[in-house]
């Protein structure tokens, strides 16, 4: 008896020949390479290291593209920023040890993002795997015990013939909603012997669906067709799953207003008379959305600041899809519904009714006053124009990466679309480095990366990066002489900072010493600088000196 599912691919005789007769000078790294490139990578980032040096001799014998940067963590803000674009995987190759630790911090961000990132460590050889103290060279007791806190799956090869079958478990962990970084280490020795085993033919590793369990939709479509105040907040997790159309459908059907987190900024148009925009740390939006009697939570966990630092107390029901069954419910009761938010909202549009509330943009227009009455009545004219002349400076549908800087934080809430943000992990040296990668993934169209001078730090290794590429990337630093919000922060709990001032070097110059161009700009000239370094092939500085503030927050 035979069943659909037990039939066998028979080679065909050219494949055969080809397997009993596999090219020479092969290795381990060979394999590694040929499973990316048959899984559809083009594209990985990286660093050279000893162990790993079979994988990157074997790049040259390869049709993928290496882009090397200087710092591993920088390297993974890349791949990361590589995955946001295009929503595929990232390769990410990285050596033992320090190598691999270094990245740490960027594949803690991916996680806290969603971005699917696939490292691809060496490890010690095989003999030192185990727990024993052999003394290799960059020797851990438990390598990927480090990182299994972190990423989604981790996978350790111990032979050549595992390495196809490893990468590609990998990969589908990787693009399996919620997405998310992987971890994948192979011995120096697997990866330095030769190989005999065939080429690696392609492959799919494409993961299956998460569907909604259809009485939960009937009962959240229910409760969204009675509802009289209904609200939906829109997360990450709408962006990721390009579900801006269907949820922009929902809410027009439902004459629902939608607020977008930090993480779902561009799931929602921002003129729109439905849109709350992303003023999610005010009171005035924070009220509105606890008067909601049916809540629609789309692709968000209510984390920290999606919630107002935990002070929203929602009084109506909850409806909540989320992929990530750990933020499934995770702060508020909910009809929760684990699914990929693309799925679930054309299942609702499937089923809900056409609901009416001519009220809905009025409302929501009151809320945005208020919200710009509390903002006018604070002494914040500099920061506003600030961040409207970077707007007007940047081009429609250019890209913006941003660091964890006072002018970011003023973007989450104000800056009108699509931005990408270390917010997830909330690590310093994010923007620029992540900048690079989304250049390499659309080299067509320039970039924005901001960032303070106390970030910038993290980050200017990379400047060599940008142009040994030639990357369109344009890096506004704005410099006021320390980690600024940690500054205000100090400041407003004890009265005074301490450890956030900071000497710095002039980054003009430290920029023109790589080759790459560089100017300082004032508040008055800061669009026309930026907009004429955009317009600039390769990489940019444009230096701001500017002492920024934050508004007054409303949590406290």
């Amino acid at each position: 008896m035979t069943h659909d599912h037990d039939v066998v691919l028979r080679p065909t005789a050219a494949q055969t020949a080809a397997a009993l007769n596999p090219p020479a000078g092969r290795n381990g790294g060979d394999l590694v390479v040929e499973t990316l490139a048959g899984l559809g990578a083009t594209t990985v980032f990286g660093l050279p290291g000893q162990h790993a040096l079979g994988m990157f001799d074997a790049l040259r014998r390869s049709d993928l593209s290496y882009i090397g940067l200087r710092v591993e963590n920088n390297a993974g803000f890349a791949a990361d920023a590589y995955g946001r674009i295009t929503g595929e995987a990232a390769p990410l190759l990285l050596s033992t040890g320090p190598g691999a630790l270094t990245s740490l911090a960027a594949l803690q961000e991916a996680a806290a993002a969603s971005s699917p990132v696939i490292a691809i460590s060496s490890q010690v050889p095989t003999a030192g795997l185990g727990g024993g103290r052999h003394g290799y060279l960059h020797e851990l007791r438990d390598q990927k015990a480090s990182f299994r806190d972190i990423v989604k799956s981790v996978h350790t090869v111990r032979s050549q013939s595992q390495i196809p079958s490893a990468i590609a478990a990998a990969w589908e962990s990787a693009l399996t909603a919620p997405h998310g970084p992987v971890w994948v280490e192979i011995p120096q020795d697997v990866l330095l012997a030769e190989t005999a085993l065939p080429v690696v033919t392609p492959m799919d590793a494409f993961p299956e669906d998460i569907v909604p369990r259809p009485e939960l939709t009937a009962v959240a479509a229910e409760l969204l067709a009675k509802a009289a105040r209904p609200v939906i907040i829109a997360g990450g997790g709408v962006v990721r799953a390009d579900a801006s159309g269907k949820l922009l459908a929902l809410a027009e059907r439902l004459d629902a207003p939608v607020v977008t987190t930090f993480g779902g900024k561009g799931a929602f148009p921002w003129e729109h008379p439905l849109s709350l925009q992303s003023w999610l740390e005010d009171r005035h939006t924070t009220d509105f959305l606890e008067d909601a009697d049916v809540l629609l939570v789309v692709g968000s966990g209510l984390g920290e600041l999606s919630s107002n630092y935990h002070t929203f107390q929602p009084r109506g029901r909850i409806v909540q899809i989320e992929a990530d069954l750990g933020k499934l419910e995770s702060n508020h009761p909910a009809l929760g519904i684990h699914a990929d938010a693309r799925i679930a909202l054309q299942a609702l549009l499937e089923t809900v009714p056409e609901r009416t509330d001519a009220t809905a943009p009025e409302r929501v227009r009151t809320v945005l006053a208020k919200v710009r009455d509390r903002i006018d009545a604070q002494d914040l004219g500099e920061e506003r124009r600030i961040l409207a002349a970077v707007r007007e400076a940047l081009p429609a549908g250019a890209p913006s990466f941003w660091d964890m800087t006072i002018l970011a934080y003023w973007a989450w809430s104000a800056w009108p679309g699509s931005m990408h943000s270390a917010q997830g992990a909330g690590g310093l040296g994010y923007g620029f480095p992540a900048a690079l990668g989304a250049a390499v993934a659309d080299p067509g169209r320039p970039v924005l990366a901001v960032s303070g001078d106390g970030g910038a730090m993290y980050s200017v290794a990379e400047l060599a990066t940008a142009k040994q590429y030639d990357l369109p990337v344009t890096w506004l630093i704005v410099d006021d002489g320390g980690y600024g919000i940690l500054r205000e922060y100090m400041t407003d709990t004890f009265g005074e900072a301490t450890a956030t001032e900071l000497a710095r070097p002039d980054f003009v110059a430290l920029a023109e010493s790589f080759g790459v161009p560089a100017v300082r700009t004032s508040p008055d000239t800061l669009t026309a600088d930026l907009s004429k370094a955009l317009a600039t092939p390769g990489p940019s500085v444009v230096v701001l000196p500017a002492l920024l503030k934050m508004f007054a927050p409303t949590h406290l």
